[in-house]
């Protein structure tokens, strides 16, 4: 059945776009270098009803990691074509309520990976160091001269948890300055230069010198740094989060770090963080001289600012141009080469069996030519890409917009 009429082509001054957080203006930029000129930026997160009325005649937004994309949001928000997370995680959008009504939803998984793996690395050895202690000190009035619980980083063991893009770009620096690497992800994976790969989280906490973590959001790694698992670290050993909030129970390491077992800690997510800026920031962390704390600014550099915003920019920009969903999140994935004076229908649709017949026995019986098709599906959702004739793309419109089963139809002229 279908939940919306069908959309035929808006000309790019008519293609709203709305861009919350603060987001860098590479991705202005962008989107004024592929026509697209009806933008709205604010520079604060927006929730509820204020969110809603927004929305009410946008087709594009942008977000960072504070709006909160919920399927309530989503179902009042009858325009919106695709979600931007200008940021690597999307637990702030409802991925499945999103997708079930034909809305895409891109990140930047990569844009920023330079920046957290150098923050993790400069945190090691400021901890290896003591400095924070010795800083604190300082400030205050003492002298702390002392080579004591102070170490270099080179022959050290860093242990890394979840080897993906900012894992494995931290793994290639820190054997840059002579470290160890070992590394704990669950699938196998291939190593970059002398990084070993261990059987279980057991094993990397108990030889490494810096345990780093890089995993994300699942409910696989939900509390997975508990009192066990802090106990299973060397004694001496620094813990590092830069990942997410809920991955370290925090009571557990306080007390370790106020033992002394462990020799320090850097976090820069917490399970409860502040909404804004001018929001209150309280933590069982705080106080402790043998820990930095950073409010989850680890990817939040000018550079990655900058590289995120031109990465989702362009991410949707392809798919308002000619409907590519490549690294979506929440949609079938799919790029059909452009071919020249043809129109393009995009079909989103239930995963459903007799629908990719219907659309094509639609065409065929309308005598409508295909010059190209593309199908995939994910989960409960198909989304297929055909171009047609020029001619003949309003009728071809009108009638996949019939099918049964589909989600919401749009041409592109």
């Amino acid at each position: 059945m279908t939940t919306e009429a069908p959309q035929y082509s808006l000309g790019k001054n008519k293609i709203n776009f709305l861009l919350l957080e603060g987001i860098h203006a590479s991705a202005l930029e962008v989107l004024n270098g592929a026509g697209y000129h009806s933008i709205q930026t604010l520079p604060k997160a927006v929730q509820g009803e204020e969110l809603k009325a927004l929305l009410a005649d946008v087709h594009f937004i942008g977000i960072r990691s504070q709006t909160q994309m919920t399927a309530d949001i989503i179902a009042n928000a009858p325009k919106l074509q695709a979600i931007g997370c200008f940021c690597i995680g999307t637990n702030q959008v409802d991925l499945e309520a999103a997708r079930e009504r034909g809305i895409a939803v891109f990140n930047a998984p990569y844009s920023n990976t330079r920046s957290v793996a150098e923050l993790v690395l400069a945190e090691a050895i400021m901890l290896l160091r003591g400095i924070p202690h010795k800083n604190q000190e300082a400030h205050q009035g003492g002298w702390i001269k002392s080579a004591a619980n102070s170490y270099e980083i080179r022959g050290k063991t860093l242990g890394i948890v979840g080897y993906g893009a900012i894992g494995t770009q931290l793994s290639v620096l820190a054997e840059s300055l002579g470290m160890h690497v070992v590394y704990h992800d669950v699938v196998k994976k291939l190593p970059l230069g002398n990084a070993r790969q261990v059987a279980n989280l057991q094993q990397l906490l108990e030889q490494s010198d810096v345990v780093s973590l890089h995993v994300p959001a699942l409910a696989s790694t939900k509390w997975m740094m508990g009192e066990a698992e802090i106990a299973a670290m060397k004694k001496g050993a620094v813990l590092i989060n830069a990942s997410r909030g809920n991955v370290v129970v925090i009571e557990p390491l306080v007390e370790a770090l106020r033992s002394g077992r462990l020799l320090g800690a850097a976090i820069d997510v917490f399970p409860k963080e502040p909404g804004s800026n001018t929001e209150r920031f309280e933590s069982p962390l705080q106080g402790l001289s043998n820990v930095i704390l950073t409010p989850h600014i680890g990817g939040s550099t000018l550079e990655a600012q900058a590289g995120i915003g031109a990465e989702v920019a362009e991410k949707l920009v392809k798919y308002s141009d000619n409907g590519t969903t490549t690294s979506s999140v929440n949609f079938p994935e799919v790029a059909l080469p452009e071919h020249p004076g043809r129109h393009r229908i995009l079909h989103v649709h239930q995963n459903i069996p007799g629908v990719m017949s219907a659309i094509n026995g639609a065409l065929s019986q309308n005598k409508i030519n295909i010059s190209g098709q593309y199908l995939m599906t994910k989960g409960e959702t198909g989304y297929v890409v055909i171009d047609v004739d020029a001619q003949s793309s309003s009728l071809a419109l009108e009638k996949l917009s019939e099918v049964e089963g589909t989600i919401r139809c749009r041409v592109l002229y």
